[in-house]
């Protein structure tokens, strides 16, 4: 499972991220996204490494860039002219700000458990498992429901763009309440997701004239529909005792689908709408 969850990390941390900052259309990230191989490489290779001094090094590289986009949500939040002070933008930011300090989450998991000590109580397992998740259902999914916000804007698009944090949020929360906040989490979350997925697949998809994209938007809304199933049905089972599957298992489907059917499907097909978008522009 480590060379299976290390892959899915690499993904996240070379690829998602960049790709998710360019996305995110906001200019002052650039010198960031820019910078960003710088933080990557390192925290990439330190997945590679024996735990120890050299990987725990490596990883406090990626926990410093990490930690930049985590910082410049802060001055975002505190603008008495931006986007989050308008009802109409608040979501879509909600969404954006979320995607910005999910990695610092996951980068502070990866310099515990390359450093070999147990964190808040959490096993080495947790936290090597809490790497992925919070760049995947954190980065990818606040950063996917604000793009689908902004352009479904409606009653639907706002509820995916804020519930995907807040069930972001309850989760993370859940890691030290108990079991049934993780559910709880687990739900909210989910539905969040699900409305992404059929805005995604009935907004979205049809109003786009290139197949390629239209089939990446087809893809990552079903994979997102049936891994966010996985998602519930093993946080039910964690609460109550009812059989599900195991980690082993939700690493090899609930991981490998959310990480290349939803988070690398959105990515490049959301790549393709920018693309087009500047190009109608010239």
């Amino acid at each position: 499972m480590s060379v299976l969850v290390g892959l899915i990390v690499t993904l996240g941390m070379l690829v998602i991220v960049p790709a998710g900052l360019r996305l995110a259309d906001v200019p002052e990230l650039d010198r960031i996204r820019r910078l960003w191989p710088l933080f990557a490489a390192p925290g990439a290779l330190c997945l590679w490494l024996p735990r120890g001094p050299a990987a725990t090094a490596l990883a406090l590289c990626y926990g410093a860039g990490a930690s930049l986009l985590a910082l410049h949500a802060l001055p975002r939040v505190a603008r008495r002219d931006g986007p989050l002070r308008s009802p109409a933008t608040a979501p879509a930011e909600i969404a954006l700000l979320t995607a910005l300090m999910t990695p610092a989450v996951a980068a502070t998991a990866l310099v515990a458990e390359r450093a070999g000590h147990p964190l808040f109580g959490f096993g080495l397992g947790i936290l090597a498992l809490t790497v992925p998740h919070f760049h995947f259902a954190g980065f990818a999914a606040a950063l996917v429901a604000g793009l689908v916000s902004r352009v479904a804007d409606g009653p639907a698009g706002r509820f995916a763009a804020l519930s995907v944090p807040l069930g972001t949020l309850f989760v993370l929360a859940g890691y030290f309440i108990g079991d049934w906040a993780e559910l709880a989490g687990a739900v909210v979350l989910t539905a969040g997701m699900w409305t992404v997925a059929l805005l995604t697949w009935r907004t979205i998809r049809p109003a786009q004239r290139d197949r390629v994209t239209r089939l990446l938007l087809a893809v990552s809304a079903a994979v997102l529909a049936g891994t966010m199933v996985l998602a519930l049905t093993w946080a039910l089972g964690e609460a109550t005792g009812m059989p599900h599957p195991g980690l082993l298992w939700m690493a090899a489907t609930h991981g490998v689908g959310n990480a290349l059917g939803f988070a690398l499907c959105s990515v490049l097909a959301w790549q393709r709408l920018h693309l087009h978008d500047e190009g109608s522009t010239r």
